[in-house]
């Protein structure tokens, strides 16, 4: 299959996925603003926008391969700073605790466990499908887009949310994707996971929210916890500055932490020694 993708910049490798309704798109505000510090990939996930359909439904670990395929091809056998934004939130965290090796740093931003933690959820998740094949893509993208953020978003914004999810949607990615949200539970998972990680959640974010970003945060060890205000959902569309911020500073920081010698980070390890005139 044809993965299609946006790369920009030059530095650290990052991969960045997106949420259920959306495409790569959804990271122009990081992609232009991250440049001059991170080689960004974002990708088209399967069936969506300019990726082809795929051959057959995926389930969760089908995604995470083509992720692990996409960055090995773009970047070789370097470990990635990997941003998952909602459904690609969830894909990242499989892929974290799945893929160790890969995955130098961890954000996940409007992120949740997956809605196999709860039988209600898995059901809403499945009635997507039928509501896209019965109202199309444009319909479903103008019922659903403007939730994504909050209620004070700039209706720019929300017109181009909207206008991402219409061009981004059809009926084998989204009903791929969806079965994969229903199916996912990584309740158990997430304790796996042992790159530094960041959970982000836009304060005002009505669909995941910071409830469920704590759930995350609380399941992983060492991770961060931090909320973005006056955002939604998506919060790296609609507090671009505040997301980038945190981005560029957690990525640095998992730099330092992978380039330093394992002794110096327990200051009781080992005694240097240095004849000095």
């Amino acid at each position: 299959m044809v993965l299609a993708f946006r790369q920009a910049g030059t530095g650290a490798p990052t991969v960045l996925l997106h949420g259920i309704g959306s495409s790569s798109v959804a990271f122009r505000p990081q992609l232009a603003a991250l440049a001059d510090e991170l080689r960004m990939v974002a990708w088209d996930a399967p069936g969506y926008a300019a990726s082809s359909d795929p051959e057959d439904p995926l389930d969760i670990d089908g995604y995470v391969a083509r992720v692990e395929a996409l960055a090995r091809d773009r970047f070789g056998d370097q470990p990635v700073h990997l941003v998952g934004v909602s459904w690609g939130g969830v894909l990242a965290l499989r892929t974290a605790a799945t893929r160790p090796a890969l995955v130098r740093s961890l954000v996940v931003i409007g992120a949740s466990l997956g809605s196999g933690v709860d039988p209600e959820r898995a059901q809403q998740m499945h009635e997507r499908v039928a509501e896209l094949e019965r109202v199309g893509s444009a319909r479903l993208a103008r019922r659903r887009g403007p939730r994504l953020l909050s209620p004070g978003a700039d209706p720019q914004l929300v017109e181009q949310v909207v206008g991402t999810m219409a061009a981004a949607l059809r009926p084998a990615g989204y009903s791929s994707a969806a079965a994969v949200m229903a199916t996912t539970d990584l309740t158990e998972d997430v304790a796996r996971i042992v790159a530094p990680t960041l959970v982000l959640a836009g304060a005002a974010d009505e669909v995941t929210g910071p409830a469920r970003a704590r759930e995350i945060a609380d399941r992983i060890p060492g991770a961060a916890l931090a909320l973005v205000p006056g955002a939604g959902h998506l919060a790296n569309q609609e507090r671009p500055a505040l997301v980038n911020a945190w981005l560029r500073g957690f990525t640095r920081a998992a730099d330092l932490v992978a380039a330093a010698l394992p002794g110096d980070l327990d200051p009781d390890a080992r005694i240097h020694e240095r004849n000095i005139r």
